[in-house]
């Protein structure tokens, strides 16, 4: 795939390109918003990162991509096939990068049911959308602030909830929809409603690199690529697949990475202390950190783990406050977790000890 620009060859804008590693890692963390001026290597990084994750089981029969170990999110017509007995192959594919256009209507997002078809000959008959075009890829939505907000509520609930369920006059079909979410935008331009803004769970702010030797290196990338994009995506080879095999290495051992009970009150002891509403940050926080410390080999979460992925789930959640005039960083965090432990809450119920927690509890 010479003509899409390495990832590994990007200069610079490394939270960004954190950001979408962890999810790759764990696409159930809830997608990013990159926000930042133009020319600064968003899209680019969204399409590079789709060229170099692992390739994927999917079902060859099947208009989704359902994964044939994964039986509880095959879609309606894989569970069909199985209950028919119709036989089923694998096959492995690339990652699809599914780009939304901001002029997509709901019924091209989700897609459609023939409602007259079924009534007349009983079966289902579902036209697939954007929705089903993505699953267990990426889906990227270029200038999301610019996208009807009706249709990014489904966008939003799909990521949530990894399925898109459609009914229509008693008739339902439903298909996984696992997918990363890549929203870009740039906040000159509008920005999105609080409410949308939480829905992404992590958000990252660039800007022009200010060094004058790393802006000349971007220009002498830029130009090998365009005049020769082969030998430069030769040279940049033996880096993609590195980064290739380390996405691959720590989704293994994402499941085997350890928390305890102590991580958790960490986790909502920073939240409570930075005045973060509602509860969605906690989650999105552990899950970053589970995928940071499985793409770092950590057997078990760090508070550095914990700091690094608050990095990236907070700056769009903070109130007013010091933290909110520029974007926090880890260690900024690291200092502030440090500051908390050992110190009783507000209301003298919990200390961050490890006394406090049974032996049980540090095994979770």
């Amino acid at each position: 795939m010479t003509d899409i620009y390495p990832f590994s060859a990007i200069v610079g804008q490394n939270r960004m390109k954190r950001a979408l590693v962890l999810n790759a890692i764990d696409p159930r963390i809830g997608g990013v918003l990159i926000r930042g001026e133009r020319g600064t290597a968003k899209s680019t990084a969204a399409r590079a990162l789709a060229a170099i994750l692992p390739n994927a089981a999917v079902i060859a029969e099947c208009r989704f991509g359902c994964d044939p170990n994964d039986e509880t999110h095959w879609c309606t017509e894989c569970h069909e096939r199985k209950q028919n007995g119709i036989e089923m192959t694998k096959v492995f594919r690339t990652t699809p990068f599914i780009n939304l256009p901001v002029s997509a209507t709901e019924d091209r997002v989700v897609g459609t049911l023939d409602i007259e078809k079924a009534l007349l000959s009983g079966e289902k008959h579902f036209e697939p959308g954007i929705l089903a075009a993505a699953n267990r890829g990426i889906l990227y939505i270029d200038e999301v602030n610019l996208l009807e907000d009706h249709v990014v509520d489904i966008l939003l609930d799909s990521a949530a909830m990894g399925v898109n369920r459609i009914e229509r006059e008693g008739i339902s079909f439903s298909h996984p929809a696992r997918f990363i979410l890549v929203g870009t935008m740039n906040p000159e331009e509008g920005d999105l409603r609080p409410q949308l803004l939480d829905r992404f769970a992590l958000s990252v702010d660039i800007y022009g690199i200010p060094d004058a030797r790393d802006r000349v290196e971007i220009m002498r990338r830029t130009l090998q690529f365009e005049d020769a994009p082969e030998r430069f995506f030769e040279t940049w080879s033996q880096s993609e697949i590195e980064l290739t095999q380390k996405i691959a290495a720590a989704r293994t051992r994402l499941p085997l990475v350890k928390f305890t009970s102590r991580d958790l009150v960490t986790i909502a002891t920073l939240t409570s202390s930075l005045k973060v509403e509602g509860h969605r940050a906690d989650m999105v926080i552990l899950k970053a950190a589970r995928a940071q410390a499985a793409l770092e080999n950590h057997p078990a979460l760090t508070d550095l783990d914990i700091a690094m992925a608050a990095e990236l789930a907070l700056p769009h959640r903070l109130q007013k406050g010091p933290f909110s005039e520029s974007a926090v960083s880890a260690a900024e965090l690291q200092q502030k977790i440090d500051e908390l432990h050992g110190k009783i809450s507000e209301d003298g119920t919990y200390t961050l000890n490890e006394e406090m927690f049974s032996d049980q509890e540090k095994k979770i």
